[in-house]
């Protein structure tokens, strides 16, 4: 095994170093499935004796099950490591005297979680929910320094008609001042969106100067739709990019007949078709899809690291051994050629 999942990256102009692969944590918030927290425990141990020393979190993330977790893995450490965490969703819960409003509708990229805490996402991109958000996640990771700040889930996809409203408060409400406070003060290096919706990312950088984004899905070998102008501007304006969801929700990981999942809901079978099409390129080339799909973003210079999750440490060991794989550049040409061609 080569390793090159610790490969050291910097991460655009933060300052910081990332590992090429990084380890998010909402599969073991309960994504789809419950994880118990010793298995939760195992998976993060598993990364780091790997070298991986990004880590990726949320307060969604079985409403806040996930930074809990992570926490109990970092709070000790001494070697450096680097996390982000995100902003923009409250977790709070009734009680006498206070009425919580009405839940949102629920968005295209929530799947929900099995065994999440017994809270309520409360949205909330204001300068006040930045700054709530922000201690909040320190006092659940029990750690003074976080890395980077993603402003979570903005996007017309997740919020539909509510977009507007949520896009005022974090501009001209202050989310983005509150950000900038916090970087200006050196209590983080930098801050981006983590979002599902390239298109917002771009929005936002005609509203303030972006460090770095987590972009999901959107540039992977079932979907490329950032790569034609998103990366571009990304890299024009020194945006780095740390890539999740690099198997579109598992369906590029999973064996013939496995789990089809896509963008968070079952496949169609477009998508099924699709993705068994570039099964049979790989197998031309005696690849195994998800090593390149693994593999596959850190292809474009504006992305730094590809972050992959997993809900068992055996999981996490496969996908490193995938990240370690080698291609032939033959193979990368006929996925391209196959790109074109679909």
């Amino acid at each position: 095994m080569t390793m090159k999942a610790k490969t050291p990256r910097p991460l655009g102009k933060t300052g910081l170093t990332v590992t090429a692969l990084g380890l998010g944590t909402a599969p073991l918030g309960g994504l789809y499935n419950a994880v118990s927290a010793p298995d939760a425990m195992a998976v993060l141990e598993a990364g780091w004796d790997a070298g991986i020393r990004y880590f990726d979190s949320a307060p969604m993330y079985g409403l806040t099950r996930a930074e809990h977790l992570l926490g109990r893995l970092l709070q000790e450490r001494t070697e450096d490591f680097v996390i982000s965490t995100k902003v923009g969703r409250l977790m709070m819960t009734e009680r006498a005297g206070r009425t919580l409003p009405p839940a949102p509708p629920k968005n295209p990229f929530d799947a929900g979680f099995q065994n999440a805490l017994p809270f309520r996402e409360i949205f909330d991109y204001s300068y006040d929910g930045v700054m709530r958000s922000f201690d909040d996640s320190q006092q659940r990771l029990g750690l003074r320094r976080l890395d980077i700040l993603f402003v979570h889930d903005i996007g017309p996809v997740t919020h539909g008609e509510r977009q507007a409203h949520h896009w005022s408060a974090l501009t001209k409400g202050g989310g983005f001042r509150a950000l900038q406070e916090l970087k200006a003060h050196r209590d983080i290096a930098g801050f981006g969106l983590g979002v599902n919706e390239w298109e917002v990312i771009r929005d936002a950088l005609e509203e303030t100067d972006l460090d770095a984004c987590l972009l999901a899905g959107r540039y992977t070998l079932l979907d490329r739709s950032a790569a034609e102008v998103f990366l571009p501007l990304a890299q024009k304006r020194d945006v780095a990019i740390a890539v999740g969801g690099a198997f579109n929700s598992g369906i590029l990981a999973a064996p013939p007949g496995g789990l089809q999942k896509f963008n968070y809901v079952d496949a169609s079978s477009d998508v099924i078709a699709r993705v068994e099409a570039l099964r049979a390129v790989c197998a031309d080339h005696g690849v195994p899809l998800p090593a390149a799909a693994i593999q596959f973003p850190l292809r474009h210079p504006a992305v730094a690291t590809v972050v992959i999750g997993a809900q068992t440490k055996d999981q996490l060991h496969q996908n490193i051994a995938w990240f370690d794989t080698d291609l032939p550049d033959s193979l990368w040409a006929d996925l391209d050629a196959f790109q074109s061609a679909g």
